[in-house]
């Protein structure tokens, strides 16, 4: 693991790419429902209906859920919280959380994580960013997030030793970004979330200077790889 100050440290991963985790993690994803929990503004959803994927996105926020119905009118959207899906069992052949968990309320990871599986009768693939790496330690002063992503993997590993969930395999994965500034990485992380913006705006000078020292030089770019784990889960028999 990096530990801050030290660029360059430890040991490399595979780079990868969350969607092609999903691509082949969840094949064939042609004519399957799957159910993207934590849509935002419809990005996932778009590249799943891209590949003949009939998809229902969900997610909390009002403002990104009628963005993504304006983008990605071929998919379904509906304002919900993971915890409260309203469907009922079974009724998907997947879902995927891809950088979602972390950001549920922590008192209702586990709800959430329940509901899912609930919905889906087939796999959850859970992918999460990790608390290290390089765009990690860039985003730290606009927010730190350590604790947040410990929870979430922590919930998931409660979920397994509690027999709520089985792991049907997992994998850790550097997702590379390239960025040609400052302002495109602040404007990235500010695209997660709006609430962000008036701490990146305040705190650029500190967010390049940290991105200067855990970066990469990529041409005219600067590469920030985001450790990721994803972990595919199912519903244990019986339940």
């Amino acid at each position: 693991m990096q530990q801050a100050g030290q660029k360059g440290a430890g040991a490399p991963r595979v780079a990868g790419s969350p969607l092609a985790v999903i691509e082949a993690w969840l094949a064939p994803v042609e004519g399957r429902r799957l159910l993207d929990v934590g849509c935002g503004r419809g990005a996932l959803a778009r590249h799943l209906v891209a590949r003949g994927a009939r998809v229902c996105g969900v997610d909390p926020l009002g403002a990104a859920v009628a963005e993504a119905r304006a983008g990605v009118p071929e998919a379904e959207f509906l304002e919900t919280g993971a915890e409260a899906l309203p469907f009922a069992a079974g009724s998907f052949d997947g879902a995927v959380l891809l950088n979602s968990l972390h950001h549920v309320p922590l008192p209702l990871m586990a709800a959430a994580l329940d509901a899912v599986l609930r919905v889906s009768a087939g796999p959850v693939l859970v992918i999460e960013p990790l608390a290290e790496g390089p765009f990690f330690e860039a985003m730290r002063p606009v927010e730190d997030e350590t604790d947040l992503r410990a929870a979430a993997q922590a919930a998931i590993a409660r979920h397994v030793s509690e027999g709520r969930a089985a792991i049907v395999r997992e994998h850790t994965f550097d997702d590379v970004r390239r960025f040609p500034d400052v302002d495109a990485f602040l404007a990235k992380i500010v695209a997660v979330d709006p609430g962000r913006a008036a701490a990146a705006a305040r705190l650029r000078g500190a967010v390049e200077a940290r991105m200067a020292q855990w970066g990469t030089r990529d041409g005219d770019g600067i590469r920030l790889d985001q450790p990721h784990r994803a972990v595919l889960l199912c519903r244990p028999a019986g339940l």
